[in-house]
């Protein structure tokens, strides 16, 4: 153990190591678990930059580490690959009054909340932005290069941490994002609750708006399948592609044949992002 945080696993696997690290987090008064995968390069004395992956909806750390596949392609490319859980969780952490899977536990979207009894533990914003980084820069052999994607509830959080902070991000992508979240029925439940009703407020935390007053022209790349389930009534993945092309900001989206919303895509187009953001680290 360290000051910092505490080291619950460590796997070997790719000629890496992947290890499960427990902390207590200031920004969500809350004990929290990420996952970071170290490739081969730093066994040989290198520093590496990160690639930080956002999960969605009633996932954990481990969603990503177990189902992805991405650790083959990481170890080549010597990436270190963080994974934060999805919400913060914990006694006292409220969740959904309801016990419904898209609202609290899981399911934190990566807002910082203002309204109770949420703002007290829901700032996922703030942790993966700021602490997260933080942590994983001062307490593991990585640059301060970092890169980040996501998919579905974790890819809205990708995009709108690459679009509410120019220059931290070398490169965002996405797989099934939730792109206009202030629009479709998951959003309006979260931010309502989280934000409160002033609909104006929501914005602030919504690709489709923020992608009209960025700073900066980080190109974004996209996957998508044709046979998702939330395709129509959540994703809409074409209401940013609008939104980019009246800004000229530049996105790339790849409808996919035959491919849903589960992990199965993720693990077979990973490797296209990795490469995708591997270049852009190694600019």
């Amino acid at each position: 153990m360290t000051e910092a945080f505490t080291i619950l696993s460590d796997t070997r696997v790719f000629g890496g190591s992947l290890k499960r690290v427990r902390h207590q987090s200031a920004a969500l008064d809350c004990a929290m678990t990420f996952a970071v995968y170290l490739p081969p390069q730093v066994e040989a004395g290198a520093s590496v930059p990160v690639f930080y992956w956002l999960s969605g909806l009633t996932c954990t750390d481990e969603n990503f580490t177990q189902k992805a596949g991405a650790f083959r392609v990481g170890a080549e490319l010597g990436l270190a690959i963080v994974a934060p859980d999805t919400s913060p969780r914990g006694e006292g952490v409220p969740g959904d009054p309801d016990g419904a899977w898209d609202f609290g536990l899981g399911a934190g979207f990566y807002v910082d909340a203002t309204e109770q009894p949420w703002a007290k533990h829901y700032r996922m914003h703030d942790y993966v932005t700021r602490e997260l980084p933080a942590l994983v820069e001062a307490g593991f052999p990585v640059t301060d290069r970092r890169s980040i994607a996501g998919h579905s509830m974790g890819g809205h959080g990708a995009l709108v941490c690459a679009l509410r902070h120019p220059g931290r991000y070398k490169a965002v992508s996405a797989f099934s994002p939730i792109v206009n979240p202030a629009a479709v029925p998951w959003g309006e439940k979260a931010f309502g609750r989280y934000l409160g009703p002033d609909r104006a407020r929501w914005l602030e935390w919504d690709s489709c708006a923020l992608i009209a007053k960025a700073t900066e022209r980080l190109p974004i790349l996209i996957d998508q399948g044709d046979r998702d389930n939330f395709l129509e009534t959540q994703l809409k993945p074409q209401a940013l592609v609008a939104a980019a092309e009246a800004v000229g900001h530049p996105v790339t989206l790849r409808m996919q044949p035959g491919y849903d919303h589960s992990y199965f895509f993720i693990a077979t187009f990973i490797e296209d992002h990795l490469r995708h953001h591997a270049a852009a680290l190694s600019a």
